[in-house]
């Protein structure tokens, strides 16, 4: 059934796409769903000081871009690098790739990261962390379409660490989405919306271990299916100290603020705060 509906919504032009994300919006946000229940929850937490109405506003569109996230993955998966590429309007801070330093992105769940890694890949090897899906299925599909050509997939797990590392070692970059519970051995507590949440250490020791740039990178979704905006802006993780506990911190607020600018594209469907036990 899902891979109908991807499969649908790959023959979709990407302006009718969003349509169809969006109307799948307003369906997550008049029923009871649990993307609905997840992102009002993890809104409050993040957000205490707003009023009702505010909250509620905020809420439907983030449900608008949830829908257009699953309606538009069907679409990148199943087209070229080359095509996911035609998609992108603009691309700011390109030209911090250019430095001779290791590279590692900083990938949050904000717009629409499937595409990052794919456009990237059209003219340079890049491989990205992932974490397995429960569903054998459908993680055989997922990886199938994203370990393509110059797009490596390295999984959460010490072969993958592996993996990430050689690729640093010869000068690809490399790609994490830092901002998910890593479990109880990859992480540390660490503030997130002023609220101490487990965090993933990976990124940073990799930083510290290979003298890395850190580039946060993400593509920011337009309006009206008008396509996508990529940026590239540098983070300084060390910029509060060398220790893991102050680089971590660093990368969590450089998220949020992020976050921040553009609330209503980031994946409030996580539970992102279950460590802290901050759900009813």
């Amino acid at each position: 059934m899902i891979r109908l509906f991807l499969a649908f919504c790959s023959f979709i032009p990407l302006k009718a796409n969003h349509t169809f994300g969006t109307l799948l919006g307003h369906l997550l946000f008049i029923f009871n769903s649990d993307a609905k229940n997840a992102s009002r929850q993890n809104l409050e937490i993040c957000f205490p000081n707003l009023d009702q109405i505010h909250l509620k506003a905020l809420l439907k569109k983030s449900l608008i871009e949830t829908g257009k996230n699953l309606t538009e993955s069907g679409l990148i998966w199943n087209q070229s690098f080359k095509e996911n590429a035609n998609l992108i309007r603009n691309i700011n801070g390109e030209q911090y790739l250019n430095d001779s330093k290791k590279t590692i992105l900083l990938v949050p769940h904000i717009g629409c990261w499937e595409i990052t890694g794919r456009v990237i890949a059209e003219k340079r090897k890049v491989t990205f962390m992932y974490r397995s899906l429960r569903s054998e299925k459908q993680n055989e599909y997922l990886f199938a379409r994203r370990n393509q050509g110059n797009l490596t997939m390295a999984s959460a797990d010490k072969s993958g660490i592996l993996k990430i590392q050689r690729a640093l070692s010869n000068g690809e970059l490399v790609g994490m989405l830092p901002d998910q519970d890593p479990g109880e051995d990859g992480g540390i507590m660490a503030p997130f919306f002023n609220k101490e949440v487990n965090t993933m250490t990976l990124l940073a020791r990799l930083t510290q271990k290979h003298n890395a740039q850190v580039l946060m990178f993400w593509a920011k979704r337009l309006d009206k299916g008008k396509g996508y905006d990529l940026n590239f802006e540098p983070v300084n993780l060390s910029k509060d100290g060398d220790d893991l506990e102050s680089c971590v911190k660093v990368m969590n607020k450089s998220i949020e603020s992020l976050v921040r600018k553009i609330p209503e594209q980031y994946m409030w469907g996580y539970k992102r705060f279950k460590s802290s036990h901050s759900y009813q």
